[in-house]
């Protein structure tokens, strides 16, 4: 289930496991992971099986650590922590043009994803995140995230059709269509690159590289 779908509250009965799967933005947690998990009224059994799953491109950084404390700040106590090898989609310095070093990536990903399963079925507990950092390296990497995540960076070229998907599929409401043509609304957005990932024309760009270095949709 999405976060967007899940309202204020998250509910599981005794037996029952609980997980949070996000990605790492910056060897962290997505601003939007970070303000549902802090909002939320959780009811969760004492000792009930709680994971956490994070998807990466170079590493998973701090994630794990940072969802744990969150998460404790709230009662709940994580019991496992693992990550997920996938290709790198933040293309203002990562390249997604290379489809044969994409393929060799994702070969990989099914069997990561079984062995996960299979250890949150054993109720396994531990940090099995094998792309984490030490903790005070991942807030450093944080503070490059707030800095990237200003919308200033991005552009929009003339190929742009006006469909409206950007400012659709943004989870933060950033976007909105003015005379046909997307423009930022807010000083921030979540920097998930989904307005210039699901861009029908390649339209959005965000600084000079992206261009060059494509679009990425998982297949």
């Amino acid at each position: 289930m999405s976060i967007a779908d899940c309202g204020g509250t998250v509910r599981i009965a005794a037996g029952e496991k609980l997980g949070v799967v996000c990605p790492t933005y910056f060897g962290g947690l997505p601003t939007v992971v970070r303000e549902f998990i802090s909002a939320a009224d959780f009811d969760v059994p004492q000792g009930a099986y709680v994971f956490f799953v994070a998807t990466y491109g170079t590493c998973s950084g701090g994630a794990a650590h940072f969802a744990k404390k969150l998460l404790a700040d709230k009662g709940v106590a994580l019991s496992a922590a693992f990550d997920v090898r996938m290709p790198d989609t933040w293309t203002p310095l990562f390249d997604l043009s290379d489809a044969a070093r994409l393929a060799r990536i994702r070969a990989k990903e099914d069997g990561q994803i079984d062995a996960i399963c299979k250890r949150i079925q054993n109720g396994e507990k531990g940090n099995f995140a094998a792309g984490r950092v030490p903790a005070f390296a991942a807030r450093a990497f944080q503070l490059v995230y707030e800095l990237a995540r200003r919308t200033s960076h991005f552009w929009v070229e003339s190929s742009c059709i006006g469909c409206g998907l950007c400012a659709k599929n943004c989870p933060v409401k950033a976007i909105a269509l003015e005379n046909g043509r997307p423009v930022w609304q807010r000083d921030k957005c979540a920097m998930c690159l989904g307005c210039l990932h699901r861009c029908p024309k390649f339209a959005i760009q965000y600084g000079r590289r992206t261009k060059r270095h494509g679009q990425y949709l998982h297949p």
